[in-house]
Formats: structure tokens, sequence, C-alpha cells
């Protein structure tokens, strides 16, 4: 591989094939409750950039976590598992519920990991420690939606911080000794080639030990949504999602866990591009550009220092 990729780094780690099972506790977000705002950041859908597993059918998260166990074993073959607190944001609520949440996630031998999705803004000190506690039975990932560098862009998908309250929440936990993931998207509006590069220059400065690289796609009721049906924004196209990404990698550090390299959106919602739902081939491609360029992830790094 030409670059450090996610499914790699969990066999170095554990001997085996291990599966992430996405979960959905059925929290809220402050960009949504009115605490921020109500609308919520333009790309999110009512989901989360869930499953819905709770908002759809109130599943427990020990019945996320059994029915989830079930499928990625007749699947996958996968004997152990990674609990993805996915959908919305997974530190927005009192320290006992979250206890809670996690202790329910790790009652089983067979996960060995844990990996909580939130936003910078909504991080603590006892948050913090609690999440660090688990280290000693669990590999922890902290996932940290970034999306753009540039305040200007973080304003105008109505995100609600600013790029400073990231680096601060990356400083906070690398305290604590945690793992962190940024979550970045490509193609947001207003952005060009350059700012999304600068993004890449801004992360790989960042004691940051993984990324999640998502296309901008647009999904059924979303305020997103309503600028595509005006004509008021267009997605990028395959082509240049698979030039960008490659760009992308060659400046980020060379040890930088990749998450992922591009979105996997739900087929029955997905507006627009097309393109996005076809997950496999979209990989390939960027695989197959990265050999023809003859590149790979950090080959611009140390030019970047």
């Amino acid at each position: 591989m030409r670059y450090r990729d996610y499914n790699t780094y969990l066999r170095e780690l554990f001997g085996e094939r291990v599966q992430k099972i996405p979960l959905d506790a059925g929290l809220s977000c402050p960009n949504r409750d009115g605490t921020l705002s109500t609308e919520g950041c333009i790309f999110c859908d009512r989901l989360g950039s869930g499953t819905g597993a709770f908002v759809d059918t109130g599943y427990s998260i020990r019945e996320q976590i059994e029915r989830g166990r079930s499928h990625m074993r007749k699947r996958y073959k996968a004997k152990k598992f990674i609990a993805y607190f996915q959908s919305f944001t997974n530190t927005y609520a009192p320290l006992p519920k979250l206890r809670e949440m996690y202790d329910d996630a790790l009652a089983y031998s067979d996960i060995v990991g844990l990996s909580v999705a939130t936003r910078p803004d909504c991080i603590n000190t006892d948050i913090l420690s609690l999440m660090s506690s688990y280290r000693d039975r669990a590999l922890v990932w902290v996932e940290y939606g970034l999306q753009s560098a540039h305040d200007k862009t973080l304003k105008r998908i109505n995100r609600g911080h600013d790029v400073e309250c990231f680096r601060r929440a990356v400083l906070d936990t690398r305290e604590w000794g945690l793992n962190i993931c940024a979550h970045i998207i490509l193609g947001l509006p207003g952005e060009n080639r350059k700012m999304m590069l600068e993004t890449a220059r801004y992360v790989a400065l960042l004691p940051i030990q993984g990324i999640k690289i998502h296309l901008l796609y647009v999904t059924e009721g979303t305020l997103l949504a309503n600028q595509y049906e005006r004509g008021t924004l267009s997605c990028l196209k395959r082509e240049e999602y698979v030039d960008l990404v490659v760009d992308f990698l060659e400046l980020l550090p060379p040890q930088m866990v990749i998450h992922r390299l591009t979105g996997d959106p739900g087929r029955a919602h997905l507006i627009a591009p097309a393109w996005a739902r076809e997950k496999t081939k979209n990989l390939n491609l960027i695989r197959k550009r990265m050999q023809e360029r003859d590149t790979y992830q950090g080959k611009k790094y140390a030019i970047n220092q």
C-alpha cells in the first residue's frame, strides 16, 4: 500500500481482522438542540451521519453490538471488534450517561476498541479522563470533526466552532494519551484546491494520529440539499476528487493512519454526486492514480515542515 490504511494498522496491533461496529447512542448535538443552532451543519442529515439504529428502531447499545457482531462475523469472519459511537455528538451528555454508554460497549470480551466521534467544543477534562480510563483494556480513539482549516468555511457550513477550538481540543486530548482522528471534507462550498491542501498542511502539523477524508455529498433533508436544488452548489467530479485525495495524502505524515479516503453515503438518500455510491471503484481509482504518479503518503511531508 502507498498509504497507511486503517485495516492494516489494526492487523498490526491485533494480528487479525478487526471490524468497527457503528453505534447510535441517541444523543443530540449543540448545533441542533438550540445551544448553538437548531439547523446543524449544512451537510448533516436527521441521522447525524450515522446508522439511525436508535433513532429509527430504539435499539439499545448492547442490542446494536450484538446485531453488529453477528453481521460482521458472517460477512467478514471477524472475531474482534471496535465499538464506534458514530451518530451525532458522542460526548454530548452528562458524565454518568457517557460512562454507562462506554461501559455497555466494552462489556464484551471481543470488543477490543472504543472509538468516539464528537465535536471539539464538546470535550472537557472529566470526559477525557473517563475515556483515558479505558486505555488499559481497549484501543481508544477520539474522532473530531474539523472539516476545514478555514474559519470562513466553518462559518459558511454552520459548523459552530472555529479552527482554534479544534487545535485546543487536540492538544488537550493528547495530554491524556488518547489517539486522535480528524475528519475533513473535500469539496466544501467556497473552497478551491489551494484551500483544501492548506487543510492537509494544517492537520499534518498537529499531534494527530489518524484522519478520515470525506467527499462532500448531498443527502435528503439537509441544508446542503436546499443549496443544490437552487443551483448554488456543485459537487466535485470524480477525477477532481481522486487527484485531490492523492495530493492530500502526499502532505500528511507517513505514520498517520488513514481511516477513510471517501464518504460512504446511504444509497437511498443520496442526491449527488451519483458516483459517490461506487465506493470500491473510487478507492481503486485513488490507488491507481498513486501508482501512475509513483507517489505515496508523506512524499511532500518534509517539504511542508
